[in-house]
């Protein structure tokens, strides 16, 4: 004979993964605020440039500001490249020590 299934358990398993969801989205988009510097400006001022963008119908215009991220999201995946090459060719770091302003190594 099946097992009958525990709806309840799926559906809290299903809420739970939703959330999951949105909370990484919430956190993705607070990342991508400060990382175009769009954290200097104010709540208001960034609530209406959005609300701009969302209400804009002209199709060039969005274009052009797709166009503008995606130059944005390249010129980061080439710093980031770039600075991980760095660092792998570097020496490696010991993240245990901390070393003080004398030279020494201390705990911190």
């Amino acid at each position: 004979m099946r097992k009958p299934r525990n709806f309840d358990a799926e559906l809290k398993a299903l809420e739970d993964k939703a959330k999951e969801l949105k909370n990484r989205k919430v956190q993705q988009l607070g990342e991508l605020v400060i990382a175009t510097g769009a954290d200097a400006l104010t709540a208001e001022e960034l609530a209406g440039a959005l609300l701009l963008l969302a209400e804009t119908k002209d199709a060039s215009r969005r274009e052009v500001c797709a166009k503008r991220g995606a130059m944005f999201f390249q010129v980061r995946a080439r710093r980031s490249a770039s600075a991980n090459d760095r660092n792998t060719s570097s020496a490696p770091a010991q993240p245990d020590r901390t070393q003080s302003a004398s030279g020494g190594t201390g705990a911190s």
